[in-house]
């Protein structure tokens, strides 16, 4: 047994290394320079420099990228939990008719691809002046996080005791006292890994961000590396730099948040 427990070690060791394997070349690039990059053996060799991470901060339209991203990732994520929660409680406890079907079309509008929708929302956007906006990216990437949430957390609601809500209503507490100071606490860590989800849905999502903005005020990280200039040559250097930026602010937020993330998940998966 001690023998099986080391190579399945080795083998999970040896998948994490393969999984990382690319990180590590990205960031590796984003460290040597441009002259160095055209050969492995110049490139493991070239002493280290900050030149590509200085172009992007001064020279390009990453930081105001990353600003957009942080604030249309967190404003979806707050609406979606917003209007997740209430939602899902009421497909949880209340007497809704056809709430089985209603959270079954629920799960199926995620199915439904993005591309499916694009068309029809940039329309309306248009029409309502929204678009180049954050609001028309907030809608719609909440458009498509709001069925997760709503069935996420609804599973979440079931596995607080019924006896719980039922003390709270015989001291007198209505439906929104119950929802917001008994049941929201409760599946505070359900919240949590919803709203991850939801934010890096919003921070990685590309098709609503780069049909319905035209301008460096509301592109998103993922459009501006799409469109990270390069007229005569690739600037290889500066784009691995500008995606190790990218992909920081995630690192960042799923590290800190990773104790609430795994209860979560794990939240309701043993049963007495």
């Amino acid at each position: 047994m001690r023998r099986r427990g080391l190579v399945v070690d080795v083998l999970v060791l040896a998948a994490l290394a393969v999984w990382a394997l690319p990180f590590f070349w990205q960031a590796l690039t984003s460290l040597k320079p441009d002259t160095a990059l055209m050969a492995v053996e110049r490139l493991l060799a070239a002493p280290p420099t900050l030149d590509h991470y200085r172009a992007v901060v001064q020279c390009s339209v990453m930081p105001a990228a990353l600003s957009n991203s942080l604030c249309v990732a967190a404003l979806t994520t707050l609406l979606a939990l917003a209007l997740g929660a209430p939602g899902a409680y009421a497909l949880a406890r209340l007497p809704v008719p056809g709430k089985r079907a209603l959270l079954l079309a629920v799960v199926a509008c995620t199915a439904f691809p993005q591309v499916t929708i694009v068309g029809p929302l940039f329309v309306l956007l248009r029409a309502l002046d929204l678009r180049d906006t954050w609001l028309a990216l907030v809608l719609a990437d909440t458009s498509f996080a709001l069925p997760l949430v709503l069935w996420l957390l609804a599973g979440f609601v079931r596995d607080v005791p019924v006896a719980v809500e039922e003390a709270a209503q015989i001291d007198g507490a209505g439906r929104t006292t119950m929802l917001t100071r008994v049941v929201l606490p409760l599946i505070a860590p359900g919240m949590a890994a919803a709203g991850l989800l939801v934010f890096l849905m919003s921070w990685n999502e590309l098709l609503f961000a780069y049909t319905f903005t035209a301008t460096e005020a509301s592109r998103t990280v993922p459009v501006a590396l799409a469109l990270f200039p390069g007229v005569y040559e690739v600037p290889w250097g500066d784009i691995a730099a500008a995606s190790i930026l990218a992909s920081l602010p995630p690192i960042l937020i799923v590290a800190g948040l990773q104790r609430w993330l795994v209860l979560g998940l794990t939240a309701g998966a043993v049963r007495d």
